[in-house]
C-alpha cells in the first residue's frame, strides 16, 4: 500500500484494549521492545527498562505540567458552557485590566448548545471568565480570558483535567496525579495533555536508571491540538501539524551534543520530546539551545538527526502518532509490531502500557 496514503496506517483494535484507567503501580505496565535492526519483538516489563537500554544511554523527557484547562461555565441564557483552554500559560500575552485582574487573548475549543456570539462574556468559575472572540479552524475560537489574581491556580481551583475523549470517563480524583508525570515542573504549567510516555517512571525506575549510568536530560513541549488534532487529509503529506511551544535549553544541548560525541544513543522519552529534539534542529540545524513555536511533522520517509530510539505508548489507528512511529521503525514492521501488542493483550492510549524502540 502507498505509504502516504492515510489508509495505510490504520490498524483494528477492539474497545477492550484501550486502558481506561492506569495500573496500580507506574512501573507496572508491560514493555515491548522493538529492534529495528533484526525485526524482533520482545515482551518486557517496564520496571526493568534499566537494563533493556543501550549502556550509557541519554534519555530526554518532557517537564510540562498538565493544567486543569477544562472550565465549565452558563451563559445568562441558562445555556451549559464548556472551555478547553490550548494557549499555554507561558505563552500568553498578558495585560492587566482591573482590580487585580488580568487577561489575555488565547485559543481553545468551546462547546455549547447554542453558540455564544462575539462578545459575550461567560463566567467560567470563580474568578476567572472569557469574552468570546471569532471562530477559528477546525473547532478552535478566539476568547479573551480574565482572571483575578494567578491564573494557573484559577484553573486548579475552577478546572478539570482535560481526560482524552477516548477513555470514555469523566475525570476522577486520582487523575490530577497519574495523569501527571513526576518529571513535570510547577513553573511549566501549561500542558492540555499529559506526555504519556513519561507516565510510567516512578521513583523505583529512576534509581534504577541512575544505578544504571542512564542520564536524563529535561525539555519542554505544552502539548496542545496538535498533538490529539486528527489527520484530515488522505494523502498525509497535506496534513498539516497545529504548532505547539517547545523549549530545549542550553545545559540540555550540551548534554545532547556530550552524549553524540561519546557515542552515548539519545533516546526521547515520548512524541512530545522527540518532536522536540527534532523541531528544534530543524529550526536551528544544529543541537542547540531553542524556544519557540514547532510544528514538525515526521512522517516517512524520515532520516532522525537528534533521537536514536524511542520510548512511547501505543497510539491510535491513522493518527500522526502512528504514523510518527512508522517514519521511525517502519511502517510494516510497526503494523506488525501493534498487531503484536493488540494479541497479546497490550493495553493501549494514555493510560495504557509501553514500547521501547531501538
Amino acid at each position: 500500500m502507498n505509504e502516504f496514503d492515510l489508509d495505510a496506517y490504520d490498524f483494528e483494535l477492539p474497545q477492550e484494549c484501550i486502558a481506561t484507567h492506569p495500573t496500580a503501580e507506574r512501573s507496572a505496565s508491560r514493555l515491548l521492545v522493538v529492534d529495528r535492526a533484526s525485526k524482533v519483538l520482545t515482551d518486557e516489563q517496564t520496571k526493568d527498562v534499566a537494563s533493556l537500554l543501550p549502556k550509557g544511554a541519554l534519555l530526554v523527557v518532557n517537564d510540562t505540567r498538565v493544567v486543569p484547562a477544562r472550565l465549565h461555565g452558563r451563559r445568562d441564557t441558562g445555556g451549559k458552557v464548556e472551555f478547553l483552554l490550548l494557549t499555554p500559560i507561558p505563552c500568553m500575552d498578558v495585560r492587566a485590566i482591573h482590580d487585580g485582574w488580568s487577561a489575555a487573548d488565547v485559543e481553545g475549543l468551546v462547546k455549547s448548545s447554542k453558540g455564544p456570539k462575539p462578545g459575550e462574556r461567560i463566567p467560567l468559575g470563580t474568578g476567572v471568565a472569557m469574552v468570546m472572540g471569532e471562530k477559528g479552524e477546525f473547532g478552535r475560537s478566539h476568547v479573551t480570558m480574565e482572571w483575578q489574581g494567578d491564573l494557573a491556580a484559577r484553573l486548579e481551583e475552577n478546572g478539570e483535567m482535560p481526560l482524552p475523549p477516548y477513555l470514555g470517563r469523566a475525570p476522577e480524583d486520582s487523575d490530577s496525579r497519574r495523569y501527571q508525570t513526576e518529571f513535570a515542573r510547577a513553573e511549566k504549567a501549561g500542558s492540555v495533555a499529559a506526555p504519556t510516555a513519561g507516565l510510567h517512571f516512578d521513583a523505583g525506575i529512576r534509581a534504577s536508571l541512575e544505578d544504571a549510568g542512564i542520564e536524563i536530560a529535561t525539555v519542554s513541549l505544552y502539548v496542545g491540538y496538535g498533538t490529539f488534532s486528527p489527520v484530515r487529509a488522505q494523502d498525509i503529506r497535506e496534513h498539516v501539524m497545529h504548532a505547539e511551544f517547545a523549549e530545549l535549553t542550553a545545559e540540555t544541548a550540551e548534554q545532547i551534543r556530550r552524549a553524540k560525541e561519546q557515542g552515548r544513543p539519545v533516546i526521547p522519552v515520548g512524541t512530545t520530546s522527540l518532536r522536540t529534539l527534532e523541531g528544534a534542529y530543524a529550526a536551528t540545524g544544529d543541537i542547540a539551545p531553542f524556544r519557540g513555536w514547532i510544528d514538525i511533522f515526521i512522517k516517512p520517509p524520515y532520516t532522525p538527526m537528534v533521537a536514536d530510539g524511542l520510548f512511547t505508548n501505543f497510539h491510535l489507528p491513522k493518527s500522526s502518532l502512528f504514523i510518527l512511529v512508522s517514519a521511525l521503525a517502519g511502517r510494516e514492521f510497526m503494523q506488525r509490531a501493534y498487531a503484536h501488542a493488540r494479541d497479546s493483550g497490550y493495553r493501549f492510549f494514555s493510560y495504557g502500557d509501553a514500547m521501547l524502540i531501538l
